[in-house]
């Protein structure tokens, strides 16, 4: 056997990417058909996000350095990520492993990377829709706050979206049905959601209390995001943590999806 026929052809090549376009395109509409997975993962952010940033106003006060619903808007994206990262995907991922899907997919004759590249685009693709949502009901009632730093915050969404995507994906496959995968994800999500992220600031938070809550990995995310974008600091610590959990999580999660 000649070394051109181990490399793959331009055909096949085109095959492998029709064929994980076409799982992309039904996992969405599967998905979409979820009304757990609609709800939770679209609603509820941009519902606490309209409490939580009225319940504070909108002048600078108890503490907050900037407008606090401003600051909550940009928090309540991050929150998007954990919602997508920590609850929908590994329950999506452990149903399909439970049923056995995994391996029909396997014994089908799909590509070998197909499930995951398809399982993290659906992520990427659920939080890219559930961000364009919040951002959409929060301008007429608060206003967008104005993104000081682009570059930044673009990587710092794509990196923190990277990350918890693969954490999903990664806890789809490790717990054994989709009901643990529920547990455990609100388990991970919840105290980082209120605590970290979606909850008071730490600035109001006791010392001890306050560099535990900042070094959570949801948290890291959100000072990665809400710093640069709002003038509050460059977020280069945070993106570099943020980016280094996201290599290393999407290495584990592709790893572990293989067919």
């Amino acid at each position: 056997m000649t070394a051109a026929t181990l490399r793959p052809t331009g055909r096949r090549r085109r095959s492998v990417r029709s064929v994980t376009r076409r799982l992309l395109a039904e996992e969405l509409r599967l998905v979409g058909r979820d009304p757990f997975t609609l709800g939770f993962t679209l609603a509820f952010p941009v519902v606490a996000m309209l409490v939580v940033g009225g319940a504070f106003g909108s002048e600078p006060a108890h503490g907050f350095p900037i407008n606090p619903s401003h600051w909550y808007i940009a928090s309540y994206v991050t929150v998007m990520i954990g919602a997508t990262g920590l609850v929908m995907l590994p329950v999506h991922v452990a149903s399909y492993r439970e049923r056995g899907v995994l391996r029909r997919f396997a014994a089908a004759g799909f590509p070998r990377w197909s499930f995951a590249v398809a399982e993290i685009g659906l992520g990427l693709a659920g939080i890219a829709a559930g961000v364009a949502v919040l951002l959409v009901v929060a301008a007429p009632v608060y206003g967008v706050p104005a993104v000081r730093a682009p570059l930044p915050v673009a990587a710092a969404l794509l990196a923190g979206s990277l990350a918890f995507v693969s954490i999903g994906v990664l806890l789809g496959t490790l717990l054994p049905s989709a009901r643990a995968a529920q547990a455990v994800g609100l388990l991970l999500y919840v105290p980082s959601l209120l605590l970290g992220v979606g909850g008071p600031p730490t600035f109001i938070m006791p010392p001890g209390l306050r560099t535990v809550v900042e070094h959570l990995p949801l948290a890291l995310v959100n000072r990665a995001i809400r710093d640069p974008w709002l003038g509050l600091g460059p977020g280069t610590e945070p993106l570099l943590l943020v980016t280094g959990l996201a290599v290393v999580a999407l290495v584990l999660a592709v790893r572990r999806t293989r067919l």
